[in-house]
């Protein structure tokens, strides 16, 4: 089987039950520490995932507070003025808006690499390599993947990757508080992690646990994680996403909104005419209620 991961991942590329670092066979890899064998697959993938049941100890502090005095401002994104990578001029896909874009890292170096956690279809690589990373696409099942491994138990060594990329996996993760251990273990210091978690969409492919804003926040700092900014999606709200993943499947997204929009409309004209009674209920707490899904960046330490 000809491999297609570079020389430069193989060499941050560890066992997935033990950590150490892996031997190049032909067949694949082979841990010389634990003996454990990993193939490729028929399409060529390197299926790094866990070969036997593995403990992950974790130890939790009761009664500490979530958010300091002052809370966490949570807001839809605004574009990052001081954006490090132009995107003009290229296809990217939908969901990656110009918003979000606009936070990702340029690399700091050639050799620079990032993790593209959960990559699917592989359809992030192209922006990731615009912005001069060597794109590492993992995922559990996905045949485009390069790499098959468990979120859970990263095949990498600590401190490798500048940018860790997430889109709609969190909300797929069985032990979520031992992906965000393992996302922080392999990211660089000051390394950047963008994401995005379900929160109001529907069930969807085994999904276990949907994100609220505080459950978001509390995932992340329990990483070890520091939290620059928590952003609900405006656009793609509890209406928009029920009515375009399950109430009218495989219907186009455009017909499936056009059908709530007057409830839409009637929601945001009915919250208009309650914050003049209640000042609280403004703009950014509707939106953050009743969003289908959270955008988090992130970093390890402080930027």
């Amino acid at each position: 089987m000809t491999s297609t991961i570079s020389s430069n991942i193989w060499n941050i590329l560890t066992c997935s039950y033990c950590g150490n670092e892996l031997e190049k066979i032909n067949s694949g890899a082979e841990c010389p520490n634990c003996g454990l064998k990993y193939q490729y697959t028929h399409s060529s993938s390197l299926d790094l995932r866990l070969k036997k049941h593995k403990k992950y100890n974790l130890e939790f502090e009761l009664g500490t507070p979530l958010l300091s005095d002052n809370g966490f401002q949570v807001k839809p994104l605004m574009t990052n003025i001081k954006s490090e990578v132009d995107f003009s001029n290229m296809s990217v896909p939908l969901h990656l808006t110009k918003e979000v874009l606009s936070y990702f890292p340029k690399s700091k170096s050639p050799d620079s690499l990032m993790l593209d956690l959960g990559c699917g279809g592989a359809i992030h690589k192209g922006v990731c390599e615009r912005a001069g990373f060597e794109w590492v696409g993992l995922d559990y099942a996905s045949t485009k993947a390069p790499i098959l491994g468990d979120a859970h138990s990263l095949p990498f060594k600590s401190d490798t990757f500048e940018f860790i990329l997430s889109i709609a996996v969190l909300e797929h993760i069985r032990f979520p508080f031992v992906m965000m251990r393992e996302a922080y273990r392999v990211l660089k210091p000051h390394g950047r992690f963008i994401g995005t978690v379900a929160f109001l969409e529907p069930f969807h492919g085994d999904s276990f646990y949907h994100h609220t804003h505080l459950g978001t926040f509390n995932s992340l700092q329990y990483g070890g994680f520091t939290v620059e900014k928590l952003a609900p999606s405006e656009k793609w709200s509890v209406l928009v996403a029920q009515a375009s993943m399950v109430l009218f499947p495989k219907m186009p997204w455009f017909m499936a909104q056009s059908i709530v929009y007057p409830i839409q409309l009637l929601h945001k004209l009915w919250w208009q005419a309650g914050n003049l009674v209640t000042p609280k209920s403004n703009k950014h707490i509707r939106i953050r209620n009743t969003t289908g899904a959270f955008t988090f960046i992130a970093t390890k330490g402080t930027a």
